[in-house]
């Protein structure tokens, strides 16, 4: 029998409890300042979800919330098709990967269909983390080397191999490791090559080659260059196409080989493509591939796909690669299930659509506030760059938050992501609507008017 749902009071009391975290309840309003470990959206005033659909989230009075930040639930929380894929296979078996079963197979098979040609061994694990951890060893013995090249800002999993190649997380703990080298991150907006550059694609690639000729200098060698191929948490970056090719052409002369980490933002997100790394041209071919989130739309799915000459070389090692749950009759039920609901509900189409019209509502209210600094983007992966000032584009932090907070109140549920914390992220659930497009940008319009009347920092930007 299902335990009896507690009042959102009596949870955030447990939750402080059991999960180290730190409330402070009054005046029937909730604080919330807890540990990294656990941070909850909305810390102020924590939203209490119990229940999911489509592309809305459930309180627990029943209120609906707009979703415009869960890409985990890619084809929608709690699809029927995707929960009734999980129900099916978990009635007749669900064990491990050392027994033959159709399904991973299948499911193997269905992802080859996606990828380059080149791309066709598939290794299935359970977390984003747990793929590109093992991406980096596959790296390690196919190059016989140990260095990383990674993005300024970047985030490439929790782990502690991938905490050390996250200049996001490795900043703020033991500092960076000798054997990780960091490029500037190639943003066209804020980056030292931006939007009036002649060739930003060349002058960031050039970059990496300069890292990469400064670690050989001091002797370090190569294993790899890891990048999400629209960088996320540095604020919903766009790299210029031919900024790929041109770095794997650096990457590759060292003797290292190109991981494109599609954890965010694979699975036809991007809408012109089914993964956002072709949008660097037809013939970039990433030497791995990752992927996580969205492939399971919420089950713990994930998977490795490389080459034939990368998985043979760790195959030499003798040490077999075995993982439990990964690849198990369920899991890839799942993800089958979810391929499935992308192709006869066409959402890679209807993301482009969407996303394009998305696009132009917020490029029209850059046009009337000027604390909009930038609209970036495709598909259903946008980033809107708030600033204090348009010419020095100093972040926006706290009006970043301070309308987020707001659109919570109109029960629109955003985030905010980037060095500054300043850029409002749009990954929603695939499913999201022309319609939810329209409301949200028109909250956004009444709430950066009342900013603007009332907040200094915004009325400076009408000087």
């Amino acid at each position: 029998m299902a335990a009896e749902r507690r009042a959102k009071a009596d949870t955030l009391s447990l939750r402080r409890r059991l999960l180290r975290g730190r409330f402070h309840l009054a005046d029937n309003s909730f604080a919330c300042h807890h540990s990294s470990s656990c941070r909850l959206f909305f810390p102020e005033d924590p939203v209490k979800i119990v229940r999911g659909q489509g592309q809305y989230l459930y309180d627990e009075q029943g209120a609906e919330y707009i979703d415009c930040i869960n890409n985990v639930a890619h084809v929608g929380h709690c699809h029927p098709v995707v929960v009734q894929a999980a129900h099916n296979q978990n009635q007749v078996l669900n064990t491990n990967s050392r027994y033959l079963h159709d399904n991973i197979v299948d499911f193997a098979q269905r992802l080859s269909e996606t990828l380059p040609e080149k791309l066709c061994v598939f290794y299935f694990l359970n977390s984003g983390s747990e793929a590109n951890d093992l991406a980096l060893r596959l790296a390690r013995q196919y190059t016989g080397h140990h260095d990383v090249v990674v993005l300024d800002h970047a985030y490439h999993g929790h782990l502690s191999s991938l905490i050390d190649i996250s200049p996001y997380k490795f900043r703020d703990l033991d500092g960076q490791k000798e054997w990780v080298h960091v490029a500037p991150l190639p943003d066209t907006y804020r980056g030292p090559y931006r939007e009036d550059h002649p060739n930003p694609a060349e002058a960031y690639a050039t970059e990496v080659k300069h890292v990469i000729s400064r670690a050989r200098e001091k002797g370090r060698q190569i294993a790899a260059f890891f990048a999400e191929s629209l960088p996320s948490v540095g604020g919903q970056i766009v790299p210029p196409a031919g900024y790929f090719p041109q770095v794997a052409e650096h990457v590759r002369r060292a003797g290292g080989v190109f991981v494109a980490d599609e954890i965010q933002v694979g699975f036809g997100r991007v809408g012109k493509h089914f993964w956002a790394f072709q949008l660097q041209g037809e013939d970039f071919v990433p030497d791995i591939v990752t992927m996580g989130k969205s492939i399971g739309n919420g089950h713990p799915v994930a998977c490795v796909a490389t080459t034939q000459a990368v998985a043979r070389a760790f195959e030499a090692t003798g040490v077999e690669y075995f993982n439990t749950f990964g690849g198990s009759p369920v899991s890839c039920a799942v993800g089958l299930a979810v391929l499935d609901v992308l192709e006869q509900q066409q959402l890679q189409a209807h993301a482009t659509h969407v996303g394009s019209f998305l696009m132009e509502l917020l490029r029209q209210q850059k046009a009337k506030h000027p604390i909009i600094g930038d609209i970036r983007g495709i598909g259903l992966f946008v980033g809107v760059d708030l600033v204090r000032d348009e010419v020095t584009r100093t972040p926006a932090t706290e009006e970043a938050e301070y309308l987020v907070s707001r659109l919570k109140e109109h029960y629109i549920l955003l985030s905010t992501d980037g060095p500054g914390r300043n850029v409002l992220k749009f990954k929603p659930p695939m499913c999201f609507s022309l319609e939810n497009a329209r409301k949200v940008v028109t909250k956004m319009d009444t709430i950066l008017t009342d900013m603007e009347e009332n907040m200094r920092s915004c009325k400076t930007l009408r000087l």
